[in-house]
């Protein structure tokens, strides 16, 4: 088993944070085959063929590895040193088509499945919120994992444009009716804005899905909503989606469908620790599109995010490992 420094980023004090190759927080990239000691592994997926609005999350890894060389070893405020507890690598990016979406699914589902199946923990950097189904049929084939869900969207509708069924508003429902997700074991929160018609809300509530609207977040607090995600998911897998548009925009502009009155940082720097002790499976973060931020602030949020979510995977990858 190789050594756990060979896996650990390099250093800000050895090597400048604007020099070298901008893999994710400097981390070793290693090809998934030869993955072979590998515990979380970093998949990019350029894809924004589910896009129904603003697109541009297609080039979304590529930004957030560039801003994550800032990224260092401890978070101060847990104590965790997530590239300690776990062997981490950047496995670049899964194969997409841009043109078909039927095929694009395919070729990631087939990229993740090679993680999987060398016992890897994904944590995945999209792309649109679409990448979360071929994850899923990915890591659930041979059971449903429960989830949470932050978002300003529920993505349960059922189909786009007339009965076009993949976009980014439909994974979960597809993921649902593939039996990927058990849906009493699912906790969305940070719903808010407009709305088309309510039928998206209205299904996953008669299925049993857990949602929590922005303003229920904020008169519960982060804390106590946690308590309640934490209780309905339990002892068993489950798989963390983070989308950025959950965020206020004033946090996070560069996103495809941004709805005011989101969540701030703090919040979900918060909730995302409270996660500590799940058995988690894998997580991804979605939808950040950096034509919409030319500052990179939002790059900038989101690697701070998965940080945290790298924080919480290594822990269960530690727990299992025990």
């Amino acid at each position: 088993m190789s050594s756990i420094r060979s896996f650990l980023p390099v250093s800000g004090m050895e090597l400048p944070r604007f020099a070298g190759i901008p893999t994710f927080a400097r981390l070793p990239w290693i090809p998934v085959e030869e993955a072979r000691d590998v515990q979380i592994g970093i998949v990019g997926i350029p894809m924004d063929v589910g896009t129904t609005n603003r697109p541009g999350a297609r080039h979304g890894p590529r930004q957030l590895r560039d801003a994550s060389t800032q990224i260092r070893l401890i978070n101060q405020a847990t104590g965790v040193r997530p590239f300690h507890l776990a062997r981490c690598a950047d496995l670049g990016d899964s194969p997409v088509n841009p043109a078909d979406v039927r095929d694009c699914l395919e070729r990631i589902e087939g990229f993740l499945r090679k993680v999987v199946e060398r016992g890897i923990v994904p944590m995945s950097l999209g792309g649109d919120h679409l990448v979360s189904l071929p994850i899923l049929r990915a890591l659930a084939r041979e059971r449903p994992v429960g989830m949470i869900h932050f978002d300003a969207h529920t993505d349960f509708y059922d189909s786009y444009f007339g009965g076009f069924r993949y976009t980014h508003g439909t994974p979960f429902r597809r993921a649902a009716e593939e039996g990927l997700l058990d849906l009493r074991r699912v906790v969305q929160i940070g719903i808010r804005g407009s709305a088309y018609d309510g039928e998206d809300v209205a299904w996953a509530r008669a299925q049993g899905v857990r949602i929590v609207f922005v303003e229920e977040l904020a008169d519960r607090g982060p804390e106590a909503v946690m308590a309640e995600a934490r209780a309905i998911v339990g002892d068993g897998p489950v798989y963390v989606s983070f989308d950025i548009d959950g965020l206020d925009p004033a946090f996070a502009p560069g996103t495809g469908t941004p709805e005011i009155g989101g969540i701030t940082t703090r919040e979900a720097q918060r909730m995302i620790r409270a996660l500590d002790g799940l058995d988690l499976v894998g997580a991804d973060l979605v939808e950040v599109s950096p034509p919409f931020d030319p500052s990179g602030l939002t790059a900038w949020t989101a690697v701070n995010l998965i940080f945290e979510l790298l924080c919480v995977l290594a822990r269960a990858v530690e727990r299992r490992a025990r």
